[in-house]
């Protein structure tokens, strides 16, 4: 399955009172890493791709993390976000953040892909993933 790493530096404004990152950031750090993940799988922007596709998005129905050790102001990290499985409209994503040869965050998210509902276009309705989307996302990088 594809894979994508990034490196970031944690910000001040990442961090708590404690001089740790306050663990929210952590999701939009994660939520950020899967954009550049399916970007570079697809060869194309979100604002593309879904475009392309006709997909109002991919929103988050559950995700859950596990915390182990802390990171603070100026650490650099790596996230590597992987695809752990795909069903016919949802996608499975996971997230590890190194710092240094440290696993210090896992993350997991189940997105599912949506397009307007056609009998009701103020909703959202899952969609199938595309053929040409899955063979992206399943190949390794």
């Amino acid at each position: 399955m594809f894979s994508n790493t990034r490196h970031l530096r944690i910000e001040w404004g990442d961090c708590d009172p404690a001089g740790i990152v306050f663990y929210p950031r952590y999701f939009a750090m994660f939520d950020t890493s899967t954009t550049e993940m399916m970007e570079a799988a697809i060869g194309m922007s979100k604002f593309e791709y879904l475009k392309a596709f006709k997909f109002i998005g991919h929103p988050i129905v559950e995700t859950r993390a596990i915390f182990r050790v802390p990171n603070r102001f100026g650490d650099r990290v790596s996230i590597t976000t992987s695809i752990a499985g795909l069903g016919k409209s949802s996608i499975k994503i996971e997230h590890r953040l190194m710092k240094g040869d440290d696993i210090s965050v896992e993350g997991f998210e189940t997105r599912v892909f949506v397009a307007p509902d056609p009998a009701d276009p103020e909703r959202m309705k899952g969609q199938p993933i595309p053929a040409e989307f899955v063979a992206r996302l399943t190949h390794s990088k």
